[in-house]
C-alpha cells in the first residue's frame, strides 16, 4: 500500500534536532509557476496543517504519550 501512496503523492521528510516528520503532499503546487510563491504557499499550508493538528484530540492523545504513567 505504501508503494501505491508513494506513486500518487510526493513525500518529504523534515528533520530537526527534535523531530523527524515524513509527509505526503497531496496538493499540486506545479500550478504556481513562480518558485518563491510556490514555496510560500507550501509553507502557509504546512503552518495551517500544524495549527489544525494542534486543535485536535489526537494532538492531546499524542502528548499523553510523554506522561510518566
Amino acid at each position: 500500500m505504501d508503494d501505491f501512496v508513494d506513486s500518487l503523492y510526493p513525500e518529504l521528510t523534515l528533520e530537526t534536532d527534535d523531530i523527524i516528520m515524513t509527509i505526503a503532499v497531496k496538493k499540486d503546487y506545479s500550478k504556481i509557476e513562480e518558485l518563491d510563491k510556490r514555496k510560500k504557499e507550501f509553507i502557509k499550508d504546512l503552518n495551517e496543517f500544524i495549527q489544525e493538528f494542534s486543535e485536535t484530540p489526537e494532538s492531546d492523545d499524542f502528548m499523553l504519550y510523554f506522561d510518566d504513567d
